[in-house]
């Protein structure tokens, strides 16, 4: 009963994974930019509406 055994020992960490760079086009950063404006306007729009009326 005396053996120790690897059940509840924690296992190592793992090294973080370096990010990943990524070279895009002026137009495709621009198209990226306005996507994620109309995003902010229609969540901005749809936080003052009511919310749904839940049926009891």
């Amino acid at each position: 009963m005396s053996e120790t055994t690897d059940q509840f020992k924690r296992k190592p960490r793992r090294k973080p994974e370096r990010g990943r760079r990524l070279t895009v086009s002026a137009e495709q950063k621009a198209a990226y930019e306005a996507l994620l404006r109309e995003k902010e306007q229609r969540e901005a729009y749809t936080k003052h509406l009511p919310a749904d009326a839940k049926p009891r």
